[in-house]
C-alpha cells in the first residue's frame, strides 16, 4: 500500500482556499465522443475529459469508423471527430477494449444493436464483473443478439443463431460480450426496474434506428444527460415524469461543443471544504444538471455553506453550467438521504459517507444497494473503510449508516480495490485529519480526476 504522503496533503489540517476548474465531465465526455462518432459530418468539440475511461471510449469509436483527431491541453481533448458513414459503423478486427468503462460498454451495446455488425466487448477484470444482462435483455427484446465470450463466429453473419445467449440467468452476463446488432430493430415500451442511465440510454441509443417511438420509464429519475444532449445533435427527445420517448429513424448531425466541469469531480474538493476549518473553494465551470448535483442538497441539509452562481452564457446543448462555492462552517448535523435522491449522487456516496462521519448524528443513505455493481463493491468499502478509521458504519439491507465521530487515522491501512472515487475519498480523509495513512491503488484516480493532487496542491 501506498501512503498519502504530507508532500501530497499536508502533515496537518490547512485550510483550501482558491478558485479552480476540475476535469470536464466524464459522463458528458463519454457522450459527446459517442454521439460525434454516431453523428454525419465533423464535430468539433472542446474540454473533453482525458481520463482512461474516455480515452477508452475514443477508441473504441475510431475501431469502429469515427475518424479522431484530438490534442491534449489545460481543460482537456480539443479537435474534431468526424463521424462514421451513413451506412454505420464497421465490424471492428479486433475485440473494443472498454477498459474499466462501464459507460463505454453500455453505450455501445444500445449504439451498435441497431446496426448491421458485430464486435465483441471486453474490459478489465473490474469491468468484467459487471451485469451487463440489464441492458443486453432490453436490447433483445428489441431484436439484438448478444453471445458471452468473445463471438469466434463474428465474421460469418449467417450462423448468428449459434451465437445466441445461452446463459441461464441472461441477467449475469459479464464481458466479454459479442453484439450481433440488427437494421430491423423494434420499437420497445420498456418499465425498468432500475433507475439507470447506463440502461435508459443503450435502450434510447437503440430507439434511433428501431422502428416505432421507444420508450423508457424509471421507477426514480436518473441522470438525463443522453436526453439533453441529443437534441444538440439534431434529435428530437420527448420528457415526461419519469418517462423518455424517442422516435427512430432520426439521423444525428456534427455539433459543436464545449463540455463543463465533472460535479463528482468538484464533490471531492467541495467536501473538502466542508470539512477543513477556514477553507473556501469555488470550483468554475462546472455542469449543474439537477441529476448529477443531489449531494449539495444534502450538504445544504447537513449544515453547509455553499453558493451556487449559475452562468450567464448558459452550457452544453440543455445543460446548465457555472460555479459552486463551499465556505467551512462548523456544526454539521446528520441527515437522511432517501431512496429517491440516490440516483442524483450515487458516485458521490463514498465522500458523502466521509463527511457524514463528521456530522453530530447518525446519517442514512437509503437503498444503495446499486453501489456494490460499480468498480468495486463500494457499499462493503465504505463500511470497511470507516470503521478503521474510528467510525461506527454498517449496512442495514440496503440501506447505508454512518454514525458521526471522530476520525482515528493513525496506522490505518486502507483499500481502494482499485476504485478511483475510493481512492479520492480515503485521500481527502488523510487531508482533513492531516495525518499520513496507507491507502493501495492511488493510480487509479487517473481513470477520471488525473490531477487530483496537483489541484489540492494548488488550494492548499
Amino acid at each position: 500500500m501506498a501512503p498519502v504522503m504530507a508532500t501530497q496533503v499536508g502533515r496537518a489540517p490547512k485550510a483550501l482556499r482558491g478558485t479552480i476548474r476540475v476535469p470536464s465531465d466524464k459522463s458528458l465526455s463519454h457522450r459527446v465522443a459517442l454521439f460525434s462518432a454516431m453523428a454525419q459530418g465533423t464535430s468539433r468539440v472542446s474540454g473533453l475529459l482525458d481520463s482512461l475511461d474516455v480515452r477508452s471510449t475514443l477508441r473504441a469509436v475510431e475501431a469502429l469508423g469515427a475518424t479522431v483527431e484530438l490534442a491534449a491541453g489545460e481543460e482537456g481533448l480539443s479537435g474534431t471527430i468526424k463521424g462514421w458513414p451513413a451506412a454505420g459503423p464497421s465490424s471492428p478486427v479486433v475485440p473494443l477494449d472498454c477498459g474499466n468503462s462501464g459507460t463505454t460498454a453500455r453505450l455501445l451495446l444500445g449504439a451498435l444493436s441497431g446496426y448491421e455488425v458485430v464486435a465483441c466487448l471486453t474490459g478489465d477484470e473490474s469491468l468484467s464483473q459487471r451485469p451487463m444482462g440489464r441492458v443486453t435483455e432490453p436490447l433483445a427484446m428489441m431484436g439484438a443478439t448478444f453471445a458471452e465470450g468473445d463471438g469466434e463466429h463474428r465474421e460469418h453473419k449467417k450462423v448468428r443463431p449459434l451465437c445466441a445467449p445461452c446463459a441461464p440467468h441472461p441477467l449475469q452476463q459479464t464481458l466479454p460480450l459479442t453484439v450481433y446488432g440488427s437494421a430491423q430493430l423494434k420499437a420497445l415500451d420498456y418499465v425498468s426496474p432500475v433507475a439507470s442511465a447506463q440502461v435508459k440510454s443503450a435502450i434510447l441509443l437503440a430507439g434511433l434506428t428501431a422502428d416505432g417511438v421507444t420508450r423508457v420509464t424509471e421507477p426514480h429519475k436518473s441522470r438525463d444527460h443522453t436526453e439533453l444532449l441529443l437534441p444538440a445533435y439534431g434529435v428530437q427527445v420527448a420528457a415526461c415524469g419519469l418517462s423518455v420517448t424517442i422516435e427512430g429513424g432520426q439521423r444525428m448531425r456534427a455539433s459543436d461543443c464545449m463540455v463543463p466541469g465533472d460535479p463528482s469531480s468538484a464533490a471531492f474538493l467541495l467536501v473538502a471544504a466542508a470539512l477543513i476549518p477556514d477553507s473556501e473553494v469555488t470550483v468554475r465551470d462546472v455542469l449543474l444538471n439537477p441529476t448529477r448535483t443531489g449531494f449539495i442538497a444534502v450538504m445544504r441539509r447537513m449544515g453547509a455553506d455553499i453558493e451556487i452562481l449559475e452562468s450567464e452564457q448558459g452550457g452544453l446543448g440543455a445543460e446548465r453550467m457555472g460555479a459552486i462555492r463551499v465556505t467551512h462552517r462548523a456544526g454539521l448535523q446528520a441527515t437522511t438521504v432517501k431512496a429517491h435522491e440516490i440516483a442524483s449522487l450515487i458516485d458521490e456516496v463514498p465522500i458523502m459517507a466521509l463527511l457524514a462521519a463528521a456530522a453530530q448524528g447518525e446519517t442514512v443513505f437509503e437503498q444503495v444497494g446499486e453501489l456494490r455493481h460499480k468498480e468495486s463493491d463500494r457499499f462493503a468499502a465504505i463500511v470497511a473503510g470507516l470503521n478503521l478509521l474510528g467510525v461506527e458504519a454498517f449496512a442495514q439491507g440496503d440501506d447505508l449508516h454512518v454514525v458521526g465521530s471522530a476520525l482515528q487515522t493513525s496506522g490505518v491501512p486502507l483499500e481502494t480495490h482499485g476504485d478511483h472515487r475510493l481512492a479520492m475519498t480515503w485521500s481527502i480523509a488523510a487531508l482533513a485529519t492531516g495525518q499520513e495513512l496507507a491507502i493501495d491503488g492511488l493510480e487509479s484516480i487517473a481513470v477520471s480526476y488525473p490531477g487530483f493532487f496537483e489541484d489540492l496542491k494548488r488550494l492548499s
